[in-house]
């Protein structure tokens, strides 16, 4: 009987790689479903095959988790057989991740851990007890318990190092800073992480380091976070540099493997006619031979894992395919952070933050509609079209949406800023308008959004000349959010709107919101928040005549701005207010100098609120 089992597990792989999916899996089903007794090693084989299929090509968990479970109770009369029972435990612990079962999740990866800290110490059984803390570890951080998951990471870690594997230890302390930057408890413990990330590269041979490209741009776009959030622009962007460059050379690869393939599909079916001559077909065959020798050493750098493992793919998400897939350690963990197609939206939306103070529009642009235009492919594929609502999404797909869902809510925001630069008021409030559709029909996934866009209508309000609107939306956006920057940042823009407003109870109700932000202002990182409240500090002493006072604070947030944020467009600002402060010194020669320097800067970065600004300032003169 294992000869028919042996040929039915073949049918279902030729069909599998047919795409006839139906059919391969009415293959596997037909063995545990015979009347004839197969001996129970064989019914665990195919029942996890027919988990991986279902996990790999449809949303049906629940009956992959049958047949695990039904798995299980059969290798427990088995006395061997450690790499069947983790791969069980493996899949098994996938699938209650998918259906959002996280205490049990726990309990089968608790036992797992168990099973293997009692089996020795060979390489395998090392890697497995790697794949179980990663799962663990994932899981613990969705309870929010962040410490206990740093644990298990760092328990992985230490069977990486056991087993002398690099690459496999840049896996752990990888993820390791990403849970540090995810809570931010103590600034020491996130720069240790940081180093120790650096040390592990540096460990890596370089030719290996050339083949570990998820672990590239995990690594290198965890750096740009942390540096973005120190405010250390000019190091985080040469991190993006190295990101933009490996992905433009993995996208041209990408494309000459489609070619290659599409070239060598068009030989094969001219090599099916029947009429060919000999001469014909012996051409025809040694260019097929020499298309798969280029395809096979093209595809070799990629396919690290070789024919890849049972297991679905890292952090809960669906199996892709290899040359989909950005892969961060080997099997059995097989895993990815996130699909490549979200990982190069993600670069191309750092280009955008980037570029877009510097008044880089034409390439933001282009770089946010490659962005947009990818996601709209991967929310399609998700089943996210046209009408399709919160309520409607598959469980398990629920999580790869909301990664797509939010990274297109990042892609329009900075569309509104940009437009709004711009004094593209229509444009502004198109995408406007469909960020709160996308928050409308999808109000759990993107709860986090719902301040932001209180916030950016607050700036379009605050663009048109209706300063109390914008004051009331950025005084709502703080209210809808628990972060207490993006608090202060909302306060700060709307004291400014209250600035603008002019009358006495207006400069009175921006001393209000103005003044405990300036209080704490020094507990937060980096210079953002700093430079923004004395922006509008030295705006409203402006204002109310003490204008020596106004000078220093402008000065200070000036020198701040310039020094570490690289925000020329706030620069151009700071320059419009000390050029006008001047005016009011009677420093009119210097004010001319300041304003000239302050006009050039915003028309560089086609900036037509500053210039509108300048220039009024000017005519005053």
């Amino acid at each position: 009987m294992e000869a028919v089992a042996e040929g039915l597990w073949g049918l279902a792989d030729y069909h599998e790689r047919n795409g006839e999916i139906g059919k391969a899996g009415k293959c596997l089903e037909a063995i545990c479903q015979s009347q004839v007794t197969f001996y129970p090693i064989v019914e665990v084989k195919t029942r996890l095959r027919i988990a991986t299929l279902l996990l790999k090509h449809s949303h049906n968990v629940n009956n992959a988790k049958s047949h695990l479970e039904r798995s299980q109770l059969l290798l427990k009369s088995i006395p061997s057989c450690l790499d069947l029972k983790c791969r069980a435990y493996s899949l098994l612990s996938q699938c209650y991740h998918l259906v959002g079962a996280i205490p049990p999740q726990k309990q089968i990866l608790h036992k797992a851990l168990e099973l293997t800290a009692s089996a020795g110490d060979e390489i395998s059984v090392k890697l497995w007890s790697c794949n179980f803390n990663s799962q663990l570890a994932n899981a613990l951080i969705i309870e929010g318990d962040y410490q206990s998951s740093i644990s298990a990471l760092e328990c992985g870690y230490i069977c990486a190092t056991q087993i002398g594997y690099p690459e496999l230890q840049m896996f752990f302390v990888t993820s390791v800073l990403h849970v540090h930057l995810m809570i931010w408890d103590d600034v020491n413990l996130v720069e240790a992480a940081v180093n120790k990330c650096l040390q592990v590269w540096e460990t890596i041979h370089p030719e290996k380091r050339q083949l570990c490209l998820g672990l590239l741009f995990y690594n290198e776009l965890l750096q740009i976070f942390y540096l973005l959030r120190i405010c250390d622009y000019k190091n985080a962007a040469q991190h993006l540099d190295k990101l933009d460059v490996a992905m433009k050379a993995d996208l041209q690869q990408t494309q000459h493997i489609k070619e290659l393939t599409n070239e060598l599909d068009a030989l094969n079916q001219s090599l099916s006619r029947s009429d060919l001559n000999y001469r014909d077909r012996s051409a025809l065959s040694e260019k097929q031979a020499q298309l798969q020798e280029r395809l096979r050493s093209v595809t070799s750098s990629i396919n690290l894992s070789g024919t890849g493992s049972l297991d679905p793919a890292y952090f809960g998400n669906m199996r892709r395919s290899y040359g989909d897939k950005l892969v961060l350690a080997p099997p059995p963990i097989d895993g990815e952070w996130l699909p490549k197609s979200a990982v190069y939206a993600l670069v191309d939306l750092m280009i955008v933050i980037f570029g877009r103070p510097k008044g880089l529009f034409k390439e933001c642009g282009r770089r946010i509609q490659s962005g947009m235009h990818a996601i709209q492919e991967e929310l399609a594929k998700l089943g996210i079209t046209d009408g399709v609502r919160e309520v409607n999404l598959q469980h398990s797909a629920i999580w790869m949406a909301g990664v797509y869902l939010m990274l297109q809510m990042q892609f329009l925001e900075n569309k509104v800023a940009v437009e709004l630069t711009r004094s593209e008021f229509v444009e502004a409030q198109e995408a406007l308008v469909q960020m709160k559709n996308w928050f409308t029909r999808f109000p759990t996934i993107l709860q986090s959004c719902e301040s932001i866009i209180e916030m950016l209508r607050g700036q379009y309000s605050h663009s048109v000349g209706c300063y109390s609107e914008a004051a009331f939306h950025y005084i709502e956006a703080a209210k809808l959010t628990q972060s207490k920057s993006m608090q202060a940042i909302c306060q700060v823009y709307a004291a400014v709107s209250y600035i603008c407003i002019g009358d006495a109870e207006s400069s009175s109700q921006a001393l209000d919101l103005i003044g405990p932000v300036y209080r704490m202002m020094d507990s937060f990182v980096g210079v953002r928040e700093k430079t923004s409240v004395l922006f509008a500090y030295g705006l409203l002493l402006m204002k109310q005549h003490d204008l020596q006072e106004a000078r220093n604070r402008l000065a200070r947030g000036l020198q701040l701005t310039h020094n570490h944020l690289g925000n020329l467009q706030l620069v151009s600002q700071y320059l419009t207010i000390l050029g006008s402060l001047a005016l009011a010194l009677h420093d009119t020669v210097q004010a001319r100098e300041i304003l000239r320097s302050s006009l050039t800067l915003a028309k560089k970065l086609y900036d037509i609120p500053t210039q509108i600004w300048v220039l009024s300032v000017l005519s005053r003169k």
